[in-house]
């Protein structure tokens, strides 16, 4: 049975309340005494003895009250806490300021095999230098790797202070995956997952997404092409959100940005002393994050002809070593590769491993440039619009008919990146809320200039825009079938449009 008894904060009462229990020699299995509040726990506390209890304790000189609870204010905490960290699905325990276990939660004692409480680190870990670095930093280390039970973990160490005594840390211990899904999250706006990300209603993005949608849930690697700027990584992103990895990591490496000593680091990891100035404890790299994640390479035909031979190495049997390491690791992981090069004309000059290629080469997609994709910009060009408004925090504006010539004439070189970015400066140039053809960077365009005067509608524009197009490609393609190709559209659409304009030679 578990009382509470209230009382009147004085000198020698607390004293005097034990006196009477000890007097009746009760088993006592608890006693938090929290003044002016004392919680006993006597499981051989009958209700007759508790009757001839009360009255006693009545009689103490400032007792109040004497009640029945159902537990006891530090047992609650105590099952409060044991319940947060069976909850947590990551090793975790606390120790005290001399490094010794004071408890672990279940993931923990389920990975090393026993209860450690008692041990200190130094033994848990089977690292004296681990101990002594933790204490005599306080506690306050970088993420660094550690081994337990012959598994490498990532340990996040959180000091406990008293005042301004150090007593104690709380220690979590990450798989390298774990950190790779927060590096995920962190690298990437959730907001638009998967396909919804790639904005079109042309027929070039619906044959993209239809293709994308079917080769993303094939756990094969991936090769995306197209010009720069056309969005490969967000391809790459939404086959990833359509695969079954998608709840693991989704980590980048753009192969152009950085030197090949730096890309190998990132990509494979390194080992304890390394280099000089590498992280003591190592480093994993991105590989190890994603286990069963994926893992994108950005502009592949950049890669090092060394750090091609070592990731034909990876792709062969999933396995690979860290830079100045001797362990063979292994892990899971789906590699995407994207590229803006002719891969193929690299390999014949030798430039590009053919055996690499063919790895990488196993799923394709084609990214469309925008000038295929001209049904595309408008939309692209409003959604940005109003994106950049909310980035720069201005009201919302719009696009007057007179700029849709020049944004559908324009070829768009640097494609739906350029176009996000003549709209992000017309947004913050723009001195009302209606863009015009001045504000684009763009308005020197050879369409833009027969079309200077005032634009009526969105439908004068692209009719405008439609006949211009097909009077110039007419030359070079002087049939109906011949221009239908060359659009990626019917030969009766064509046929209809040339004669609504009146071109030479129509059908």
């Amino acid at each position: 049975m578990r009382i509470h008894v209230t009382f009147i904060d004085r000198v020698g009462i607390t004293q005097e309340v034990l006196a009477l229990l000890g007097g009746r020699n009760l088993n006592l299995d608890a006693v938090e005494m929290v003044p002016p509040n004392v919680y006993i726990d006597a499981p051989t506390l009958s209700p007759e003895v508790l009757d001839e209890l009360r009255d006693a304790l009545h009689a103490v000189r400032g007792v109040q009250a004497v009640t029945i609870v159902d537990i006891l204010p530090g047992q609650r905490r105590r099952l409060q806490l044991d319940a947060l960290l069976a909850a947590m699905s990551d090793p975790v325990l606390a120790v005290d300021g001399d490094g010794l276990v004071l408890l672990a939660n279940p993931a923990l004692i389920a990975l090393y095999g026993r209860e450690p409480e008692g041990e200190p680190l130094a033994s848990l870990f089977g690292n004296d230098s681990l101990h002594s670095a933790l204490l005599e930093q306080g506690f306050r280390l970088p993420l660094r790797e550690v081994t337990l039970k012959g598994q490498a973990l990532l340990l996040d160490a959180v000091p406990i202070n008293e005042g301004e005594r150090l007593a104690g840390a709380l220690l979590t211990l990450y798989l390298p995956n774990r950190i790779g899904e927060r590096l995920s999250a962190l690298h990437h706006d959730h907001t638009t997952e998967g396909f919804d990300a790639l904005l079109g209603e042309s027929q070039p993005i619906n044959t993209l997404k239809a293709r994308a949608q079917r080769v993303a849930a094939l756990d094969a690697p991936l090769l995306i092409r197209g010009e720069t700027g056309t969005g490969k990584e967000l391809v790459a992103r939404a086959c990833h959100a359509a695969s079954t990895r998608r709840n693991q990591p989704f980590l980048a490496l753009n192969c152009a940005a950085l030197p090949e000593n730096l890309a190998e680091s990132e990509l494979f990891g390194y080992a304890p002393g390394a280099f000089t100035g590498a992280q003591r404890g190592g480093k994993p790299g991105l590989l190890e994050l994603a286990h069963q994640g994926t893992v994108f390479l950005d502009e592949i035909g950049e890669m090092s002809p060394y750090l091609q031979a070592k990731l034909l190495r990876f792709l062969s049997d999933g396995s690979f070593r860290r830079v100045g390491g001797d362990r063979e690791i292994k892990v899971d992981v789906r590699i995407l590769s994207a590229t803006h090069r002719d891969l193929e004309k690299m390999v014949t000059e030798g430039s590009f491993r053919e055996d690499l290629f063919y790895r990488l080469n196993v799923l394709n997609l084609e990214v469309p440039p925008l000038r295929e994709r001209g049904q595309d910009i408008l939309l692209l060009a409003r959604f940005f619009m109003q994106q950049a408004c909310t980035q720069i925090q201005r009201p919302t504006c719009r696009l007057a008919p007179g700029t849709y010539p020049a944004l559908l004439a324009n070829r768009w070189p640097g494609n739906v990146r350029q176009l996000q970015n003549v709209i992000f400066r017309a947004a913050a140039i723009c001195d009302g809320n209606l863009v015009e053809i001045g504000d684009l960077d763009i308005a020197g365009t050879a369409v833009a200039r027969q079309n200077d005067g005032e634009v009526n509608s969105l439908e004068e524009a692209m009719e405008n825009f439609e006949r211009a197009l097909l009077e110039k490609l007419f030359v070079n393609y002087p049939s109906t079938r011949q221009l239908a190709a060359r659009l990626q559209t019917s030969h009766t659409a064509i046929a209809h449009r040339l004669r609504k304009y009146g071109i030479p030679g129509k059908a």
